[in-house]
């Protein structure tokens, strides 16, 4: 299993808590060279409260061999053209260190926040997927651009706008997926999945996967070098005491995930239908506080990873070495000993295998 980090870009605030204090812009070249002195594999950054692109390319400029991606970049707001020139961009910039990492969003905020009609995520996604890359192929290989579909037609690319090769053409993309309705797009379409935080072990294995295998069988793709990339749900302190907000927080998150209806999925799989649809109400209600005392112990320990530094990396592997092949996590880094502590949390996961991983994954 590869160790990736997420920059420490704060929390999604659901309203539980007050915001966290603001990203500094100026810290991201150093963090991210913090990380590639460490050992890291990637540095990932998700879009909440700043432009992921641009992150990442402070981020690209400071290193030399940290892989980057984005986990996730809104899709459907930007054109295909605008994500692929983004895209291209950062590879070009990186020398073919960038994975592209997609999500959908769900239905109120594409149409409330970012002002957009919706349309079935699925075929949608589908159809991004493919504009993409047919741009991506237009100015690698020069052939003509001709995207027609129920959502895009592109066929316009002049000499002034075509950035044209680049030494590294090949991007990743990875798809972000709770449902099996986009696990089955990513088999057919991605090279790789990012499933939610709430998305259990038990979940990726049973029904993730076999959606992915069914839509890499679709349309005939080789899932040998398919990647699963997670950010899971972690509440890690250095000490038991340290660990009691941490639980508190991460508890807290779940109530919020369990409200949500996209994600209601992920709970009824271990049969907490009923707790997702009362969660739901109290979310309707704006009764947020009460909302984290309905997450048992055991609901907590089924969606989280709970331990101090010094057992969570091995706790990480025991839970998700069968069914994901790169993990995002990290630790703050204050001092000098907390750097040595990171350096052995990522020694530890990266020495793990990956076969057993591979075999889960095909089958």
């Amino acid at each position: 299993m590869l160790l990736e980090t997420l920059l420490p870009l704060g929390k999604v605030d659901p309203g539980l808590r007050a915001p966290e204090v603001p990203l500094d812009l100026a810290r991201i070249g150093r963090d991210a060279r913090l990380l590639e002195e460490i050992g890291y594999d990637g540095l990932v950054v998700e879009e909440t409260k700043d432009d992921p692109f641009i992150l990442l390319a402070l981020a690209a400029e400071a290193t030399r061999t940290l892989r980057i991606g984005t986990s996730v970049a809104i899709a459907f707001p930007r054109s295909p053209a605008v994500t692929a020139m983004s895209a291209w961009t950062l590879q070009k910039l990186s020398h073919g260190r960038f994975t592209l990492g997609l999500g959908t969003q769900v239905k109120a905020h594409i149409e409330r926040r970012f002002g957009l009609g919706w349309s079935p995520a699925g075929p949608w996604m589908r159809e991004y997927v493919a504009a993409v890359r047919a741009i991506w192929d237009c100015w690698q290989n020069g052939g003509k651009l001709d995207v027609q579909g129920p959502h895009y037609t592109i066929n316009l690319m002049v000499p002034l706008f075509n950035p044209g090769p680049i030494p590294h053409p090949h991007i990743p993309i990875q798809l972000a997926a709770v449902n099996s309705v986009m696990c089955q797009v990513a088999g057919e379409v991605a090279d790789g999945l990012r499933p939610h935080p709430v998305c259990t072990p038990s979940y990726i294995e049973k029904v993730m996967l076999p959606a992915v295998r069914a839509g890499a069988a679709k349309s005939g793709r080789s899932l040998a070098e398919f990647q699963v990339s997670m950010k899971p749900l972690v509440a890690a302190a250095a000490s038991e005491k340290e660990l009691v907000p941490k639980v508190r927080d991460v508890r807290a998150r779940i109530a919020f995930y369990a409200s949500t209806p996209q994600y209601r999925a992920a709970f009824v799989h271990h049969g907490l239908g009923d707790l997702a649809d009362k969660l739901k109400l109290l979310s309707r209600a704006q009764r947020w506080e009460e909302m984290p005392q309905h997450i048992s112990d055991e609901v907590l320990h089924t969606y989280a990873t709970v331990g101090t530094y010094d057992e969570i990396a091995a706790k990480l592997l025991d839970r998700y070495g069968r069914v994901v092949t790169h993990c995002e996590f990290s630790i703050p880094v204050n001092e000098a000993a907390d750097k040595e502590r990171l350096r052995g949390l990522a020694k530890t996961i990266q020495a793990a295998s990956l076969d057993k991983v591979r075999r889960t994954i095909c089958d």
